[in-house]
């Protein structure tokens, strides 16, 4: 008796699923498929979906029937093991779905879904059939193209939902539905020329002279043609040669229609393939040198090294030469940033090294663009070797990862909050490079409390300091405002001290550069009326609409809700209305009213949203094309400008003043690091502090630059407030559009918890603002010792929450785990 072998695969859909799901293949499927490849698979009543393959085998699921898979999408794995071993672990430490990292990590273009179509039934007759005004519309778009796909529908009815038509078509079988998948990739074509076989000998010239001797402009076209084909031009595009001979596209076209020319496309990469000037020649400095010399001997006993180096201490330096040294054993690099706007100048700056070697892979970049990265790391290519970017970059498919470089390793950017998974980049490049067997450095000039602690403490990571600037530039000079003295002796001039205005005109006396921080966008926060004290208020989130006077607009920068600025007060009628507060509009405002001469310009969200901007700004900035750049936390990071003499803090208590344990910590970091923009070069700078609170011990470290005692003091609070790095943080988040069920349900979760965690529990409670989007939110606070399991702690809480979701009357109410929520 023969027996038939079933053949199987796992597979992981990229939707919040708690399980993988099994469906069944041939056996010539089977033989073919490798784990990582794509499938096409059917889920829920009519949907289709890409799907990733984890494992094939011949074991049949118990509890349903396999449906088959649809479609194979590819030759070869897209996803390689190490990085489906990779997400596993996120999926496991984040408390998170596989799908869910799927999603985050794939670019969409490779994440394929079914589209509705709508077609003409065959063999109608439509003559007899009486139809509304909006079925009418669409039996006649379908005559003159079918099939249609739902949106396209939408969009000719000009209505959201279609449903009702539709559903009426279908009942009375004059339409049908079908779901196909659509490729998201687009190639990039270019559109190109070149002679016709006729003209192809080496003769051609002559006998298109003749041809065209009536015809001088279109013969200057030819000419053009052949002298870019001179220089090695190849493939040779209309856009070239209407720049090389000054033609019209109507010349081209009547060369084409006389069989001269021939227009095809050709397929080019997005990737950036300009060429830089190649610097070898990188000397390092007494300090650096030894610095280098320390971490490669770190290395030689632990994999991961903290690099303690003060703002322009020359910390690139080390990196490019430890990244010289990787290459040369043929391994790849991973280059994190904490913010896309520190990949324009380290491109550059890696360019000069290492040239078409260096990728950029980051959020701003079209999912066309990250699909050609993914590929070019998936074939292993030379042009891909090293790969700098934000946290995203962390999920590209490396086959042979040397070295993880992470740049300012302290930022609170490297931590993803929404949507899933809400992991933190740092400790997850840790996990990557240890599944390579690689090296991490983590550079820092204000290491994160935790690094620092697992460095010089726990003896986790080596540790190099290096505490001089590069060419023993001094420091700069940090001078302390006291804003209550110079309100109160009227030496205040809007929002600037007379110190402060004094040091920018002598910056500018200088012809040298200014930055001035204020970390709040907009023109105000608060719009506010002087008859009834009544301030507009976001309809979807409890806070304040902030205004924004260039667009003469009030916003909500939680849920991007708009609305005009209103000339009267909307509850008393009153005209009296007031800004109050003030943000990056304001001072830029300001700042140019009292220097009208000089070149202002704003670096926050409003003004970088394109995909292009950061850099155009940086550059403009970096060719003293602008002479006062106002900005936000952007400003703070990493950016090297050598003519910025003066940095100016509008209002640091905003800081300090914020609900968190890290606010302190945040405080001094962001500091240090807006004052070590100024005087990179021989020149001292200058960075002036304006504060109430100017005998505040933060303030007072940032000015001696006193991170050890900074250090201390939080360490300290920490371990009396039982906070990291001595205990690990997991926050629960529940969320819902209805108050009464949300205080209900958090607070059977939290007496759940306590019920196993006791004391370690608090809350629930809502945060500062508790409603965003029409979402309610109450948050519950989980503190792990040192000493408790946190995967044992985690199994608990996922068993609470799914008890907690299968209560009906909780069953709606969304539940949302941060683990090492900061």
């Amino acid at each position: 008796m023969q027996i038939t072998v079933l053949y199987f695969v796992d597979v992981i859909l990229p939707l919040p699923l708690g399980r993988n799901y099994t469906y069944s293949i041939s056996e010539a499927e089977y033989r073919f498929i490798k784990p990582g490849i794509r499938v096409v698979v059917p889920f829920g009543k009519s949907k289709y979906y890409t799907a990733i393959v984890q494992e094939k085998h011949s074991n049949p699921p118990i509890i349903y029937e396999a449906k088959p898979i649809v479609q194979i999408l590819d030759q070869s794995p897209v996803v390689t093991s190490k990085q489906l071993s990779f997400w596993q672990w996120i999926a496991s430490y984040y408390a998170c779905s596989l799908g869910e990292v799927v999603k985050a990590a794939l670019p969409s273009s490779y994440l394929l879904e079914s589209t509705t179509l709508v077609q003409l039934s065959s063999n109608l007759i439509l003559d007899d059939l009486q139809f509304t005004d909006d079925e009418f519309l669409v039996v006649e778009a379908l005559k003159q193209k079918s099939p249609l796909r739902v949106e396209e529908v939408r969009q000719i009815l000009d209505k959201k939902d279609a449903l009702k038509p539709l559903k009426n078509l279908i009942n009375s079988k004059v339409i049908s539905l079908a779901h196909e998948v659509f490729d998201k990739y687009q190639p990039k074509l270019i559109r190109c020329i070149r002679l016709t076989d006729n003209f192809k000998t080496t003769s051609s010239l002559e006998d298109i002279s003749v041809k065209l001797s009536r015809s001088p402009k279109q013969r200057a076209v030819v000419l053009a043609y052949f002298a870019l084909q001179s220089k090695g031009n190849n493939p040779i595009s209309v856009k070239d040669l209407k720049l090389k001979s000054q033609a019209s596209s109507t010349q081209i076209k009547q060369l084409i229609d006389k069989l001269i020319f021939e227009e095809y496309y050709h397929q080019v990469n997005r990737i950036n393939q300009e060429l830089f000037a190649h610097n070898p020649n990188l000397i390092l400095s007494a300090a650096q040198a030894k610095a280098l010399d320390e971490i490669k001997n770190v290395f030689l006993t632990q994999s991961t090294c903290l690099l303690h180096g003060v703002t322009s201490s020359g910390k690139t330096e080390i990196y490019i030469k430890l990244i010289e040294e990787t290459i040369a054993v043929g391994k790849q690099i991973l280059f994190l940033v904490p913010e896309i706007a520190l990949t324009t100048q380290l491109l550059d700056r890696l360019k000069l090294y290492f040239e078409n070697k260096v990728v950029v892979y980051h959020s701003r970049y079209s999912q066309n663009e990250r699909h050609e990265i993914w590929q070019l790391m998936l074939n292993d290519s030379e042009r891909g070797q090293i790969v700098l970017g934000a946290r995203s970059a962390l999920m590209l498919p490396f086959k042979n990862l040397g070295l993880v470089i992470i740049d300012e390793s302290h930022e609170l950017s490297y931590k993803q909050f929404d949507p899933a998974p809400r992991y933190h980049a740092r400790d997850a490049a840790l996990v990557l490079a240890a599944k390579f067997n690689a090296k991490t450095l983590l550079g820092s000039a204000t290491p994160s409390v935790e690094s620092y602690y697992n460095a010089k403490t726990l003896k986790k990571f080596g540790y190099v300091n290096l505490g001089v600037r590069y060419g023993n530039v001094l420091p700069p000079e940090i001078e302390l405002v006291d804003l209550k003295k110079a309100y109160k002796r009227k030496q205040m001039r809007g929002h600037f001290s007379h110190r402060l205005l004094s040091e920018i005109e002598s910056a500018l006396n200088d012809n040298l550069q200014i930055i001035l921080f204020q970390n709040r966008r907009g023109y105000a926060p608060v719009v506010s009326c002087n008859s009834c004290g009544h301030s507009p208020n976001c309809p979807n989130c409890d806070v304040s609409l902030t205004y924004h006077r260039f667009q003469k607009q009030l916003r909500c920068h939680y849920c991007s809700y708009t609305m005009a600025m209103q000339n009267n007060c909307q509850a008393c009628g009153s005209p009296g209305l007031d800004a109050v507060g003030f943000g990056t509009e304001q001072i830029q405002e300001e700042i140019k009213q009292f220097f009208p001469n000089a070149r202002v310009s704003r670096m926050d969200y409003d003004t970088t949203k394109g995909k292009r901007s950061f850099e155009t700004l940086i550059n403009a900035f970096q060719q003293q094309e602008i002479d006062i750049l106002v900005g936000t936390q952007m400003l703070t990071k990493g950016l090297d400008f050598r003519k910025v003499k003066l940095v100016g803090v509008l209002n640091a208590d905003q800081l300090i003043n914020f609900p968190d344990f890290r606010a302190q910590e945040r405080s001094f970091q962001m500091l240090q690091q807006v004052a070590g923009r100024s005087g990179r070069t021989a020149d001292q700078g200058k960075v002036i502090i304006q504060t109430f609170n100017p005998y505040h011990s933060i303030f007072q470290q940032v000015s001696t630059n006193d991170y050890q005692t900074m250090f201390k003091e939080q360490l300290d609070q920490r371990h009396a407030y039982k906070y990291p790095p001595f205990y690990r943080l997991i926050k629960l988040t529940l969320r819902h559009s209805d108050y009464a069920k949300v205080n209900a349900a958090s607070e059977w979760v939290a007496k759940s918890l306590r019920a196993v965690f006791g004391e370690y529990v608090l809350g629930p409670e809502f945060p500062s603002i508790p409603r965003i989007r029409n979402k309610y939110n109450k948050n519950i606070l989980l503190k792990i010792p040192n000493g408790q399991s946190v995967k044992k702690t985690k199994e608990v809480i996922i068993k609470i929450k799914n008890t907690f979701l299968n209560i009906g009357e909780f069953r709606t109410i969304r539940v949302v785990i941060n683990v090492d929520s900061y």
